[in-house]
């Protein structure tokens, strides 16, 4: 059985070159597969190994302080999920191209899978403001599966998410809105640009919706959520979705 990792962290790196080197050598040392993405803002990485394999890798990553205790979303696969081990430096780890917009150092408000599951159920949140559910995730990834009456920005691109925001009329900025994605690092940039606009109650999905799916499961989600590996898709339960089912969504959409 492998496991199927995803984690990200926010953090100014400044030796990316060696960091790569380092990285390229831990995947040749141990034969592990998947992609990691190096950039001055940060790391954002996606692997599927076996735990020995993944013990390996955490020991080696607890030597260095930006990279000590990454919070890792974890599922399991019969199969491998990559075919090979790619280390890649980027100008940022989620393109966003918006200056200023730096989560190394602040962090928006967040919200829990279970306390989003409980704030659904109750339809408010603790102040009694409804909650309105923004998929920041692209068109295609949306057409899996999404929330439950999630507000469904029309965008192709991330790249695409500001200029959407920017143009919302002023009583969306007082709503209670939690932006959510597939691992949360999408979330990260978008909810502090959405305060730096002046959304007064925006939040983040805790460890987007994979790890909703961890905590809660199926509650108040249709479909499945699309991942970037080679499962392509996966269910509330964390298991592959049938073969086909991707493809034959993403031919709907031209990609």
């Amino acid at each position: 059985m492998f496991l199927n990792l995803a984690t990200y962290r926010f953090v100014d790196l400044d030796d990316l070159p060696r960091l790569r080197e380092q990285f390229l050598g831990w995947g040749e040392q141990w034969s592990l597969k998947g992609t990691i993405l190096l950039a001055p803002e940060g790391i954002n990485a996606f692997l599927c190994c076996t735990q020995p394999q993944f013990e390996a890798l955490q020991e080696a990553l607890q030597a260095d302080p930006r990279l000590a205790g990454l919070d890792w979303k974890h599922s399991q696969s019969p199969q491998q999920a990559f075919k090979r081990w790619k280390v890649k430096i980027k100008s940022e780890i989620i393109t966003f191209r918006k200056r200023g917009i730096r989560p190394q150092d602040a962090r928006a408000e967040s919200v829990s899978p279970l306390t989003l599951r409980r704030w659904l159920d109750a339809g408010h949140d603790d102040e009694g403001r409804p909650v309105r559910l923004m998929d920041t995730r692209n068109d295609y990834e949306v057409a899996l599966g999404s929330f439950e009456g999630a507000i469904i920005p029309p965008i192709k691109r991330f790249t695409q998410l500001p200029d959407w925001i920017a143009a919302q009329p002023e009583t969306f900025k007082r709503e209670r809105i939690v932006s959510f994605c597939t691992g949360g690092i999408r979330c990260e940039k978008s909810a502090l640009y959405m305060a730096s606009l002046g959304y007064e109650k925006v939040s983040q999905l805790e460890g987007g919706v994979l790890r909703y799916f961890e905590q809660v499961g199926q509650a108040h989600w249709r479909g499945a959520l699309y991942v970037f590996d080679g499962r392509r898709g996966v269910d509330p339960a964390l298991q592959p979705v049938p073969p086909g089912t991707v493809e034959a969504l993403e031919s709907r959409h031209g990609q």
